[in-house]
């Protein structure tokens, strides 16, 4: 078992050996680049991406000609957003988001509040759920698009995606969805989910990092993007620039394993996912799951481990690789907007830790991650008066602290 363990797979993924066998040759025998149509260098180039085109369209049950290539969600994020703003400009400015998206959606939205669009926030449950009562309330005659994610990469939290593309198609809105956690893990149907525009990226799936794509809808509606990135007309004029060859075959390649695993593949992360947390908590007290109990991830467990601080908690145990539920800024150390968000208080969110399975985890790595958890909690809670002091039935909120 080699050390420190890999429970991050939401953050990335290692490229598997099936796809960069894929790749290799791309680097340096079938180098050539995809818009060369004058030999077969070109040629060979193209036919590489085309076919992987169809493999990435084939995973979330979309046409060929729907996908965009970019250099991963981040861009997908950012050209469907700002692409339809700026197209759809004449219709509206209104945009719903949620306050628990990635920063690449949230980011985006701040940066077209600037340009005078309407960015409202639609109220989302305890668990990470969007209300749908509450989104459907929200849209007017000037909302031009809704931006939800599929399912939240800290909390491991699933949207009613089918539901919210109904509504909008419905309300005549547009519908795009950050899927990067989602596809490859659950079954993605942009065609029965009403999905106008889906970004994903290859390095949540185990292909290589750098490259990913945008699902546009060609028919019912035809969704229409204005160019963020200009030069050469590349990808029908929507993204210019010198494919990534190698990268987008990487990608195509992962996006077929990925389709042919799913099903055995999520069952046994699940079971895994389950085990650690089942060790956990037949240990631990005052332990608490974040997120959706069922309706998540089944890679994802996101757990607050209360009278212990999540960057403590990490140092203590060095041998595992996992995430805390706090982001270390210049000058403090703020919980987690996710956590804040669905309304985790904030000593609880400052005690989170995010543990995310994969493809290559084993139950050894999960059996051991589970009792350095548990060894180190205790070690933690040990030295903790807070602790100590609740234990003893204290009411650590009418304790009136003084400052000497």
């Amino acid at each position: 078992m080699k050390l420190p363990i890999y429970l991050d797979y939401h953050a990335t993924t290692p490229v598997d050996p099936e796809v960069f066998k894929t790749m290799a040759p791309y680097f340096t025998e079938v180098f050539g680049n995809a818009a060369s149509r004058n030999h077969e260098y070109g040629w060979t180039a193209e036919a590489a991406v085309e076919y992987a085109r169809k493999q990435v369209a084939d995973l979330i049950h979309a046409s060929d000609k729907e996908i965009v290539f970019t250099s991963g969600a981040t861009e997908s994020n950012n050209l469907a957003l700002q692409g339809v703003a700026d197209m759809y400009a004449d219709k509206g400015n209104h945009i719903i988001t949620t306050a628990i998206e990635h920063k690449a959606v949230l980011d985006t939205c701040h940066a077209l509040e600037k340009k005078g669009f309407k960015v409202d926030f639609a109220p989302i449950d305890e668990t990470g759920r969007v209300k749908m009562d509450e989104l459907a309330k929200m849209i007017t005659d000037k909302t031009i698009l809704v931006s939800i994610m599929f399912a939240n990469n800290e909390i491991g939290t699933i949207n009613p995606i089918a539901e919210i593309g109904k509504l909008c198609k419905e309300k005549g809105v547009l519908f795009h969805t950050d899927a990067v956690q989602a596809v490859g893990k659950v079954p993605v149907d942009v065609n029965a989910m009403g999905i106008d525009l889906l970004s994903m990226t290859a390095h949540k799936i185990y292909g290589p990092k750098g490259v990913g794509a945008l699902y546009v809808r060609r028919k019912g509606p035809r969704v229409r993007l204005s160019a963020i990135v200009h030069g050469g007309g590349h990808e029908k004029g929507m993204r210019s620039g010198t494919l990534n060859v190698p990268g987008i075959v990487g990608f195509g390649k992962a996006c077929e394993i990925a389709a042919r695993v799913m099903p055995i593949e999520m069952p046994k992360v699940k079971a895994l996912r389950d085990r650690l947390w089942n060790a956990i908590r037949a240990e631990l007290d005052e332990v608490y799951l974040n997120g959706h109990p069922t309706e998540r991830l089944p890679n994802n467990l996101n757990v607050s481990f209360a009278y212990c601080e999540g960057e403590s908690l990490m140092m203590g145990m060095k041998e595992l690789a996992v995430s805390s539920g706090s982001a270390c800024t210049s000058a403090s150390l703020e919980p987690s907007y996710v956590l804040k968000a669905i309304g985790v208080g904030e000593d609880l969110a400052h005690t989170s830790i995010r543990f995310s399975m994969g493809r290559f985890t084993t139950e050894e790595e999960v059996d051991f991650a589970a009792k350095k958890v548990v060894a180190t909690v205790k070690k933690l809670r040990d030295l903790s008066p807070l602790y100590e002091m609740a234990k003893e039935g204290i009411d650590l909120k009418s304790v009136q602290w003084t400052a000497h």
